[in-house]
């Protein structure tokens, strides 16, 4: 049976989108070598733009060039995963902070049945749908934030540390612990308490850091 042709990426943005998943969800390995012309035929793509999503990458942080031999994805020690959530700390602690200043009414129901949705993901072992929300929790605060630059640093920050988080929201015992804080968090923000939402926010990256040491 012959397979479906790889869809064609239809903007610059997608291409790089589409390369970017594949390396945080581990689809391309920490070291492997990203050859052009593989990734022109994988995705349907001209070099060129290939190319130049590489280097869009690069900038990121997700790529790393090697002299005469093209790119590889980069890898991300524990160590700068720890420097990237410490600096994480601030910018994500301003976004729950203007979050629960901004809140409006259908902001806080959407949140409301994201809380319900984390509350029966953990219990049911289902942490594949609760990395997923938790990611849909992170977007909606930012959204309901309204902080444009920080909203870019930290989309950029956390696809670096994307894999090491992804790991540890596969452990059970840290899955429970993180569901108490997301619920601080989201009940913070709802109660429009800016203090309490910053506090909870900082508890919770305080404990990735925790844990990302603890796991070296």
């Amino acid at each position: 049976m012959v397979g479906n042709p790889p869809k064609t990426p239809s903007t610059a943005d997608d291409l790089t989108l589409a390369i970017r998943r594949e390396i945080l969800e581990g689809g391309f390995a920490p070291h492997q070598r990203l050859i052009e012309a593989d990734l022109s035929g994988q995705f349907a793509a001209s070099r060129t733009a290939i190319r130049a999503a590489l280097m869009t990458l690069e900038n990121e942080g997700l790529v790393e060039r090697m002299p005469n031999r093209g790119a590889r994805v980069r890898a991300i020690t524990v160590e700068e995963a720890v420097e990237i959530v410490e600096v994480r700390v601030g910018l994500e602690s301003l976004v729950a902070r203007l979050a629960a200043e901004r809140l409006s009414d259908e902001d806080a129901a959407e949140l409301g049945e994201l809380r319900a949705g984390m509350r029966e993901a953990v219990p049911a072992g289902d942490l594949m749908r609760y990395a997923a929300m938790n990611q849909e929790l992170d977007q909606r605060l930012r959204d309901i934030a309204g902080h444009a630059l920080a909203a870019q640093l930290l989309e950029r920050l956390r696809a670096q540390a994307a894999r090491h988080q992804f790991r540890l929201a596969f452990d059970p015992a840290r899955a429970q612990r993180s569901l108490g804080e997301h619920t601080a968090i989201i009940d913070a923000v709802i109660a429009r308490d800016p203090d309490a939402a910053e506090a909870a926010t900082r508890a919770h990256l305080t404990a990735i850091i925790e844990t990302l040491r603890a796991s070296s």
